[in-house]
């Protein structure tokens, strides 16, 4: 079997709430949360970026599993807001970790989903013999123009997944499912994305997550009654619980991984904390049904098996109690730490 061997996440402490950006922009945060479904997000410190996220996360995933990280043989970063636009971000991580000198290595970037697309290339690698262990790792600053809708949503945090055999959820099937969408888009040198507004809905979002989950489960025989807990992509609440509904899940399949209402979309990181939120609780023998979803565009689909040495694996801090662990800021102090105001 081959699968997840360790899994590690970190989402920085402080928060916004969408009633203080409401308040700033003479917007009515109620109709706001009403449409969103998100309460408020998660604001990166002053000295935290895409690359710290990705460490601490990694880090985490190391120290549960006891792996000598050593044995790593691969680190992919899957983020769209890499801190560098000429200078990898994974050999950061890898350096961080004490992975040596004898690993792949390459950041990935494909919108939310490029986390999702580093798990597939780990779990190929780990397959076909090349690497004993893969590090996949999806990791966001996400930005947004002051005033935008997207601010309402745009976090912070990260997931890191180690791939290799012997897992505590073995990964079952894959299914990817592609087009040249463009929905959402940020040129080079640009500081904040462009989006195509209800555009990013149907033609986006939901063709490709839709096409993606009927893709693996009817290549593979599933039904959406044979998985315990399912995992969309989460640009808001609203968009993975209609998915849901149009693919037969139950809001109670998606309830524990739908993190995005508590602290936002986490763009690269977002499918990958639901599913960490998912294993906290998951027991042998559950199966979850994970989507990601990328801009541009593009969904990875993963039927993900819990094994039995889950049993004995240490899961603690969890994702819920991370997320209670915040300190709420203004918006002047938001817009200090994303170092939106400028000379």
């Amino acid at each position: 079997m081959t699968g997840i061997v360790s899994y590690g996440s970190y989402i920085p402490k402080f928060r916004i709430r969408v009633e203080e950006i409401a308040r700033v922009w003479g917007e009515d945060a109620e109709k706001i949360k009403g449409g969103l479904g998100v309460y408020e997000k998660s604001v990166p410190g002053m000295d935290e970026d895409a690359a710290t996220i990705a460490v601490e996360a990694a880090r985490e995933a190391i120290s549960r599993s006891k792996i000598d990280p050593s044995e790593i043989g691969a680190v992919f970063v899957g983020s769209e807001s890499h801190p560098y636009a000429v200078k990898p971000t994974a050999t950061i991580v890898g350096e961080a970790i004490g992975a040596g000198n004898d690993y792949f290595s390459a950041d990935l970037e494909f919108a939310c989903k490029a986390g999702t697309a580093g798990m597939q290339i780990c779990y190929a690698m780990v397959k076909s013999g090349m690497i004993k262990y893969g590090l996949a790792i999806g990791a966001d600053t996400s930005q947004a123009r002051p005033g935008d809708a997207l601010e309402y949503a745009a976090a912070a945090g990260g997931a890191a997944f180690i791939i290799g055999n012997d897992p505590i959820a073995e990964i079952e099937a894959t299914y990817s499912y592609t087009s040249d969408t463009p929905d959402f888009w940020r040129r080079d040198l640009q500081p904040y994305p462009s989006h195509g507004g209800r555009f990013t809905g149907l033609p986006a979002y939901f063709r490709h997550v839709i096409s993606a989950a009927k893709g693996l489960m009817e290549k593979h025989e599933f039904k959406p009654e044979d998985f315990d807990y399912a995992v969309f992509h989460m640009p808001n609440a609203k968009f993975p619980i209609r998915a849901a509904k149009m693919l037969g899940f139950s809001i109670e399949q998606i309830n524990q991984g739908l993190v995005v209402r508590a602290i936002g979309n986490t763009y690269s990181g977002s499918s990958l904390l639901g599913l960490c939120a998912t294993l906290d609780i998951a027991e042998p023998d559950e199966r979850i049904l994970l989507v990601s979803f990328g801009s541009g565009a593009g969904s990875d689909a993963f039927a993900i098996r819990v094994t039995d040495r889950i049993e004995n694996y240490s899961r603690e801090p969890a994702v819920w109690d991370k997320i209670e662990r915040k300190v709420y800021v203004d918006y002047a102090i938001y817009l200090k730490h994303r170092r939106k105001i400028k000379a």
